[in-house]
């Protein structure tokens, strides 16, 4: 076998490779389009409920914990109650609710509240969210098997 018959070979992609990008693809898909939508709605929300310099960051709070809050649900709903489609869980829960929810303008939040003028509610910032979020999620999956299986923990 000559040198360039040799390259020519290792060049191409593998069956295997090829085979994995086919069935990715759709999943990479529909996480950026879900991506997208979610992050348009917070933008959205961010507009309707823009936050004065140095008060507390509501629509950001409120996103966060309302995103958490559906993931929850989503989650009893996918995992427990329904048979989703295998695209379902990457676009709405990676792609739509990621997209939504925001650690980026949460930590850019806390860096303008202690920068600022009032660097009291900074921390209190800071802890809320977190707490907030995850009893969101806790209680809001607590609820939907309740709701929707009849179950309880």
């Amino acid at each position: 076998m000559t040198a360039p018959e040799a390259e020519s070979i290792r060049a191409r992609p593998t069956p295997r490779r090829r085979s994995q990008w086919r069935t990715q693809a759709p999943v990479v898909a529909v996480v950026a389009i879900g991506g997208a939508l979610g992050a348009c709605a917070r933008y959205g929300l961010a507009l309707a409920w823009p936050t004065p310099p140095g008060h507390f960051p509501w629509a950001t709070f409120w996103t966060n914990v309302i995103g958490c809050a559906v993931i929850g649900v989503f989650m009893v709903v996918i995992t427990e109650v329904w048979a989703a489609h295998r695209l379902v869980r990457p676009f709405f829960g990676t792609g739509v609710l990621g997209g939504f929810t925001t650690f980026s303008t949460y930590a850019v939040d806390i860096r303008r509240l202690v920068d600022g003028d009032r660097p009291g509610i900074g921390p209190v910032y800071l802890a809320a969210t977190p707490a907030a979020a995850l009893a969101a999620v806790w209680l809001a999956s607590l609820a939907a098997r309740r709701v929707l299986t009849g179950r309880r923990p």
